[in-house]
């Protein structure tokens, strides 16, 4: 099991005024999207009193996101490039490292807002003073923003709770709609880097068992999903699954009184399998492939995965043959 690696987040000296939000937008190659997701944040932007808004690049190497933060921002956005790219997770800690507002939203660059974001988020936090973390639905888009669909709703969040027992079996918390005090990242510390795919889930567990946490039954923001994102990537390559694994261990380490192990684990194997099945009825073979020998190679985590297995055999038919395992 890799070894957790969380940041240790300063608080902000004594005596610095400070806004209410800090809107910290994390980028990298997506300059396309960023003009969409600075023009959502500027259509609620409350002035700089009260909002803090900054991008943080993590040394885009194909676009140049300072020259839309100018034409966008014109002079309201700062823009902070960092020395070296480092990662997705690494700079989701840097945008909370440079932080100062009570309320921190890290929205990806290429993510939105919908109208009434900020106004009903803080809303939420005056009415539940108590949480950690609020949340929020999320209409699902595409890369040309047509919608996919709506992010689930966590019924035992709909008042402030520790309930852990949705949460911990399945994320359908997106990032864009994710607020969180920073006072509870100095007391808890950033994002672990020891995660890649799941270190928001892992971020959302920490905020319920040590704050409390609620969810609004209403899409305020906009995730992007699509092949070519971040997250596209680590589900070709099933870097998503070997995550997947590493937080469950965490999980399964911290002795968390509502983590099913044999729950948890079977859904493991049924969305590698999921996955294997996606990508070959695209004909795409290597992430197929990828998939496929994740689900092989993990299948007797849970006995009930020898079944799977036999079942994805069959299934995958002539285009298991043609495939090197």
């Amino acid at each position: 099991m890799s070894e957790a690696k969380i940041n240790q987040i300063a608080p902000i000296p004594a005596g610095v005024e400070r806004p209410l939000w800090s809107v910290m937008i994390p980028s990298f190659n997506c300059a396309r999207y960023l003009r969409e997701t600075l023009e959502s944040v500027l259509a609620q932007d409350p002035g700089p009193q009260q909002m803090q808004i900054e991008v943080v690049d993590d040394c885009s190497d194909k676009d140049d996101p300072e020259e839309i933060v100018t034409q966008i921002g014109r002079g309201r956005v700062s823009f902070h490039r960092k020395s070296a790219n480092e990662g997705a997770i690494h700079n989701f800690n840097t945008c909370i490292e440079r932080s100062c507002g009570h309320l921190t939203h890290i929205l990806h660059g290429d993510d939105l807002v919908e109208k009434g974001f900020y106004e009903e988020f803080g809303a939420a936090f005056e009415a539940s003073p108590e949480c950690a973390a609020i949340f929020c639905r999320a209409f699902l888009i595409d890369e040309n923003r047509d919608l996919l669909g709506l992010s689930e709703f966590y019924r035992n969040l709909n008042a402030g709770s520790n309930d852990l027992r949705e949460l911990i079996m399945d994320n359908r918390i997106t990032p864009p709609a994710a607020v969180v005090k920073r006072s509870f990242y100095e007391r808890h510390g950033g994002f672990d880097t020891s995660l890649v795919y799941t270190a928001d889930w892992d971020m959302w567990v920490r905020a319920v068992v040590n704050g409390g946490a609620r969810m609004l039954n209403r899409p305020l923001a906009s995730y992007r999903i699509f092949d070519a994102s971040y997250t596209g990537r680590l589900r070709r390559s099933a870097e998503t699954h070997r995550d997947n694994l590493r937080f469950y261990e965490k999980c399964e380490a911290a002795e968390l009184a509502e983590f099913d192990r044999g729950a948890c684990y079977d859904n493991l194997i049924r969305w590698s399998f999921a996955d294997a099945r996606y990508f070959q009825r695209l004909g795409d073979q290597e992430p197929a492939r990828a998939n496929y020998n994740f689900f092989r190679e993990n299948s007797t985590i849970q006995q009930r995965g020898r079944s799977y297995l036999g079942l994805f055999l069959r299934r995958l038919g002539r285009f298991t043959r043609r495939i090197t395992l």
